[in-house]
């Protein structure tokens, strides 16, 4: 725990400033710029979160996303794993939501979670974790766990888990985020604060 609250202190202001950026999207950004952040969190699922960045960043560039077909997109993405689903998940969202306003669409539910859940039933590609990483990362969802390898290991090695689930349906998710939130209190670390220094450990960066 002395480590945890190490790392914590020494990348708190980066951690910071990575939220700023978050708000400034929940404020500021477009439906274009919200749709690139779904597209993103699309591609992540056992794929290197800065590759994926960059894939995305470059079939943004000149609108290339909305033109390509499912075929062109997959060969565009080619350094993103299961590429071929993930180009189809992503013609799909993009027609399901290039012309609707999905920051008023997020605003419209009571509370973040029932927003997750209809992305969850919305978005093709979309579980639990990827629609918590959309919401935590368009300044929406800050209670939320993004319960991805490096999260889980920690969970466990903390004693927050007593194992990792082999599968993990919404009802567990709920259960270890929940397991999750409580912990981040005892220990005195914002949820969105701890997600952060958890990869962090693991990784070396801080990243989104």
């Amino acid at each position: 725990m002395e480590e945890l609250k190490r790392i914590y202190s020494t990348i708190k202001h980066t951690i910071e400033n990575r939220i700023k950026e978050f708000n400034n999207i929940k404020e500021t950004a477009d439906n274009k710029a919200m749709l690139k952040e779904m597209v993103f969190c699309l591609m992540t699922p056992q794929s290197k979160a800065k590759t994926c960045a960059k894939v995305t960043d470059d079939i943004f560039t000149n609108d290339y996303v909305f033109k390509a077909s499912v075929l062109e997109l997959s060969n565009a993405i080619n350094n993103v794993r299961f590429k071929n689903n993930k180009a189809k998940y992503i013609k799909e969202a993009i027609a399901k939501f290039k012309n609707r306003d999905i920051k008023k669409t997020i605003n419209n539910f009571n509370d973040v979670y029932e927003a997750r859940d209809w992305l969850v039933k919305n978005i093709k590609g979309y579980g639990y974790k990827e629609a918590s990483h959309f919401l935590r990362n368009t300044g929406f969802g800050y209670d939320l766990a993004i319960l991805d390898r490096h999260i889980l290991k920690n969970l466990k090695n903390y004693g927050v888990l007593k194992e990792i689930p082999k599968t993990i349906n919404e009802k567990t998710y709920k259960t270890i985020e929940k397991d999750m939130q409580n912990w981040a209190k005892e220990i005195n670390i914002p949820m969105h604060h701890l997600d952060f220094v958890l990869w962090y450990k693991e990784t070396k960066e801080v990243f989104k």
